[in-house]
């Protein structure tokens, strides 16, 4: 079993990342993609974030019908602040000795993994998978090894896909009443716009 995970907020899911979690699947052979929708996420405290359960269903929409992403609402149900730490430790629990566990992230989220709670313990748990992100440089793993020590032999550099969609300029789309389509599922488009999300 070769287990990675995609962990966000996911206000809203977008073409990004399905396209992140496809990327890593077929490039380095992983069994399933398990996608995490923060509960309270530690670093959007200035932000309001969307009901944890109108983010949970859009995964849900974005995901359907592909059978190696599966969703997990283990954050959501944990209640409090959620640690990315505590949420590979349960699922590390989970698996056999010969299992294999990663975390999909992009270039600005491993530049500011020494910021995050336990980044040692995090990379003891799992390899990090990491995607080009528009707008932000490569990250350097010299200055990263000085405060996360041994991270340079737990980060696996993907070439593609660049991804040029954030969630919050999608936000920003609804909110001035403009076409989300192409940039996120129909679905999702179709979600957001019943419920009036974003306006």
């Amino acid at each position: 079993m070769r287990l990675a995970v995609l962990g966000g907020t996911f206000d809203p899911i977008h073409n990004g990342h399905i396209l992140m979690a496809e990327t890593a699947l077929s490039q380095l052979d992983l069994t399933e993609v398990l996608f995490i929708p923060a509960g309270n996420p530690r670093f959007k405290g200035n932000e309001s974030v969307s009901d944890a359960a109108h983010r949970f269903e859009m995964v849900e929409l974005a995901i359907a019908g592909k059978p190696s992403f599966q969703l997990s609402a283990m954050e959501i149900e944990r209640g409090g602040v959620t640690y990315t730490v505590d949420t590979l430790r349960e699922l590390k629990s989970g698996l056999e000795l010969q299992d294999e566990l990663f975390f999909i992230m992009g270039w600005g989220s491993l530049a500011e993994l020494p910021l995050w709670y336990q980044p040692v313990e995090i990379i003891s748990l799992c390899k990090l998978i990491v995607v080009p992100r528009a707008g932000f440089p490569k990250p350097d793993l010299t200055q990263l090894e000085t405060d996360v020590p041994g991270i340079s032999d737990r980060v696996i550099m993907l070439d593609e896909p660049q991804i040029e969609i954030s969630s919050s300029d999608i936000r920003e789309k609804v909110k001035n009443g403009k076409d989300i389509r192409g940039l996120v599922p129909d679905a999702v488009a179709d979600y957001i716009a019943k419920q009036g999300l974003y306006r």
